[in-house]
């Protein structure tokens, strides 16, 4: 569920309230109690954040590229080229 943030028009009194997609815009002031002063601001957002102990920060890191485990096959090594008959 989003933040969004609020302001109003009247009083300047700024808020953010959580809230589902569906939920219609709030139009009334928590503070000064006018009614349809509420106006929606349009906000940038923010970043994603892991709170937490599940999270670790050697989950998504990248694995290095020279060495096993590269699950193309397009390793270092070439077995065609070593092999003689």
């Amino acid at each position: 569920m989003p933040t969004y943030e609020y302001k109003c028009q009247k009083c300047g009194h700024a808020f953010s309230e959580f809230q589902r997609i569906v939920d219609p815009p709030i139009k009334d002031c928590p503070e000064c109690k006018r009614k349809d002063c509420v106006e929606q601001i349009i906000s940038g957002g923010s970043g994603l954040i892991f709170k937490g102990s599940g999270f670790y920060e050697t989950d998504y890191k990248r694995k290095s590229s020279g060495g096993g485990g590269n699950p193309s096959g397009s390793g270092s090594t070439k077995s065609s080229d070593t092999k003689k008959d």
